[in-house]
């Protein structure tokens, strides 16, 4: 007996998942919207945190910022797992063989002595706050509502162990592939003074109970931070024989210009709800009045130090970036005091 293969095609039932199909109809829907969105467990949860039995486990009043509907807010990268990771993988690969170009032709090692103490004193502690920074974000991906949104969160806590990494490795190279510079870092982030207002903003982030107001409050403190050193310094090592520098932040820009864009996403989202825009607004307003000087006083401090060791006005950037911060804050409807 003989048999013929054939190829057969099988016709789909329905492009997606139910859910989905009433939300956008009966179009195919993307990988993206399958992995996102109304995923949310939303019911059948057997008992209340016992820590806080005001609550649900997951429960929209975690925080004063809400969306009528959690997936009106998007990821615009279209992140799930698969595209995060080979995302980061390939930001990860170009950061190594960056500083592997650097170490092997002793390019750090060269660097002028202004801006190696730079690098050791004021920079490699910032992996401190980048550690701290993930614990805010890994809070607000426990306690935020909506699969889409805790996602970003997600992956942004992944990002902010990354960097505090990144930092470590160049630590490593400048102390000559060993981690004697690490300890040194972390006694400055307890004890130096121009680095206490960041770590008094990091600690006071930890304990804040609203995960949208410390998600916030973060990315003021990172709007005010990395322009200062992805794009002033980057100029100020350019001129001042420190290219080494240039080549490794360049890395921090990039992800810090890729996280601006779910950031910007979602404040859109919550700032243009239907039901609850001008809550939002003031509860945002409110957040700003709070932290944003205290933001403003750490940074000044950070920039005013830097000064002292490279002299490169970085206050001057600081009070122009601030001065942009407060600006497109009120354009978007957000209230912000003089």
């Amino acid at each position: 007996m003989q048999y013929e293969l054939r190829q057969q095609v099988i016709e789909t039932q329905r492009p997606t998942f139910t859910s989905l199909i009433n939300r956008y109809g009966g179009r195919p829907a993307t990988r993206y919207e399958e992995g996102s969105v109304d995923i949310q467990a939303t019911e059948n949860f057997h008992y209340r945190p016992l820590w806080d039995p005001a609550h649900e486990l997951y429960d929209v009043e975690f925080s004063a910022l809400r969306l009528t509907d959690p997936y009106s807010f998007l990821d615009p990268r279209q992140f799930y797992y698969a595209p995060y990771v080979t995302s980061r993988a390939q930001l990860h690969d170009a950061f190594g063989k960056t500083l592997d170009y650097l170490v092997q032709r002793d390019l750090i090692a060269r660097l002028p002595e202004a801006w190696h103490t730079f690098f050791a004193d004021l920079l490699l502690p910032m992996r401190h706050y980048e550690s701290g920074a993930q614990l805010i974000t890994v809070n607000g991906a426990r306690f935020s509502y909506g699969t889409t949104v805790e996602q970003c969160l997600s992956y942004a806590a992944f990002d902010r162990i990354g960097n505090a990494q990144m930092l470590s490795k160049v630590g490593i190279a400048l102390g000559d592939n060993s981690d004697a510079l690490l300890e040194p870092a972390k006694t400055a982030w307890l004890d130096a003074p121009e680095l206490q207002g960041f770590r008094r903003f990091i600690e006071q982030l930890l304990v804040e109970p609203d995960w949208a107001v410390g998600a916030y409050a973060l990315d003021l403190c990172d709007q005010l931070l990395y322009p200062l050193l992805t794009r002033h310094l980057d100029e100020a090592a350019l001129t001042g024989g420190a290219g080494a520098y240039s080549l490794l932040m360049q890395h921090f820009g990039t992800w810090f210009t890729d996280q601006r864009k779910w950031l910007d996403a979602l404040y859109a989202s919550w700032l243009n709800d239907p039901e609850y825009a001008a809550s939002n607004a003031a509860a945002l307003s409110a957040a700003t009045a709070r932290w944003l000087p205290q933001i403003v006083e750490a940074v000044n401090d950070y920039a005013a130090a830097i000064d002292v060791v490279l002299g490169v006005d970085a206050v001057s950037a600081v009070a122009t970036t601030a001065a942009a911060i407060r600006e497109r804050l009120t354009g978007l409807g957000i209230e912000v005091s003089a």
